[in-house]
C-alpha cells in the first residue's frame, strides 16, 4: 500500500491499522437492504446480517480461512431488529471482529451478547421513527398528493420514508465502526470487557424472557370441581410462575437445538403434541 492509499484510509476510517475504507462502509449499507429477504423463524435476520457484513468480513481475515469460517459461525446466531438502526449494530461486529483478528486471545463470545443487547433499545428507537412517524408522515403525504390527482403521489411517498432510512443506515455503520471501537477499546484496556459481556448477556435473557411471554401464548383451560369450590389449573400455575406453560415450551424447545435435534422434526413434535393435548382439552392457544 502506498503512503497516499495509506493516509486515505486513514481519513475514512479514522484508525490508522484499519483494513476497511468507505467502499465497505457503502458495502454494508446496500448490503443492509437485503437484511429481511431470508427471514426465518429459527435465526431470524441472522443470514441477512451476515451478508451485510460479508465483505468488510472476508478483509479483515484475510489469508485466514479458519478465522472467517468461526467469524461467520459466530455471525449465524438468532438476530431480529428494526432494519435502519441494524446497521450501527453491523459497525460494531466488525470493529470487535477487527479486535478479535488481531488479538485471538480475546474472548469471541462479548460480539453476540452485544449484539443481543442492542436489540430491544435499538428496535423500540427505530419501530417509533420508522414505523410511527416517517411511515405515517410519509403516506399521508403521499394520499394528499394523490388525491388531487399529482402524479409525483408516490415519489413523495418513497422520498419521505426512504431518505431518513437510507441517511440512518449510511451513519449507523461509521458511528458504530468508529465510536463502537474506541468504546470497547477502553472496555478491555481497563478489563471491563468481561463484565459487560455479562450484563449484556443478562439483558439479552431478559429481552428472551419478555418476547416468550408475549409471543408463545399456551394456558390451560382444565378446571375441576371439589364440592362447591371451582379448581382452575391455570391459575394455580401462574401462581407458581406466570407463563409457566410457555416457559416450560420454549425451554424443551432449545434443549432440543442444544441436542442437535432437527428443526423440522421439533416442529412435526409441536404439531402432534400440541394437536394431541389439544383435543385432549389439556391446553389452549
Amino acid at each position: 500500500m502506498t503512503a497516499h492509499n495509506a493516509m486515505d484510509e486513514r481519513e475514512v476510517t479514522g484508525k490508522p491499522d484499519s483494513k476497511l475504507t468507505s467502499a465497505d462502509f457503502r458495502s454494508v449499507t446496500l448490503r443492509s437492504l437485503a437484511l429481511m429477504s431470508s427471514f426465518n423463524y429459527e435465526r431470524m435476520q441472522a443470514l441477512g446480517f451476515l451478508y451485510g457484513i460479508g465483505r468488510p468480513l472476508r478483509k479483515i481475515y484475510a489469508g485466514d480461512n479458519e478465522g472467517l469460517r468461526e467469524a461467520m459461525r459466530r455471525h449465524m446466531a438468532a438476530f431480529n431488529m428494526t432494519c435502519a438502526p441494524s446497521t450501527f449494530v453491523m459497525g460494531i461486529a466488525l470493529a470487535m471482529e477487527e479486535m478479535y483478528a488481531a488479538d485471538r486471545s480475546i474472548d469471541r463470545s462479548g460480539v453476540n451478547a452485544i449484539k443481543v443487547s442492542l436489540m430491544g433499545p435499538l428496535s423500540g428507537i427505530g419501530d417509533t421513527f420508522f414505523w410511527g412517524i416517517f411511515r405515517i408522515l410519509a403516506c399521508s403525504l403521499g394520499v394528499s398528493f394523490a388525491a388531487q390527482g399529482n402524479p409525483i403521489a408516490p415519489f413523495i411517498l418513497l422520498l419521505v420514508f426512504n431518505v431518513p432510512n437510507m441517511l440512518v443506515r449510511w451513519f449507523g455503520v461509521q458511528l458504530g465502526y468508529h465510536r463502537g471501537s474506541e468504546l470497547i477499546e477502553r472496555l478491555e484496556r481497563g478489563g471491563q470487557m468481561k463484565l459487560v459481556t455479562h450484563c449484556a448477556g443478562i439483558i439479552g435473557a431478559i429481552s428472551i424472557g419478555t418476547m416468550i411471554a408475549m409471543w408463545v401464548s399456551i394456558t390451560c383451560p382444565l378446571t375441576f370441581a371439589i364440592g362447591d369450590m371451582q379448581i382452575i389449573i391455570q391459575e394455580y400455575l401462574d401462581q407458581i410462575i406466570p407463563k409457566l406453560l410457555p416457559l416450560v415450551a420454549t425451554l424443551s424447545v432449545y434443549g432440543a437445538l442444544k441436542r442437535n435435534i432437527k428443526v423440522p422434526l421439533i416442529i412435526a413434535a409441536l404439531v402432534i403434541l400440541g394437536f394431541g393435548l389439544g383435543v385432549c382439552g389439556a391446553v389452549a392457544m
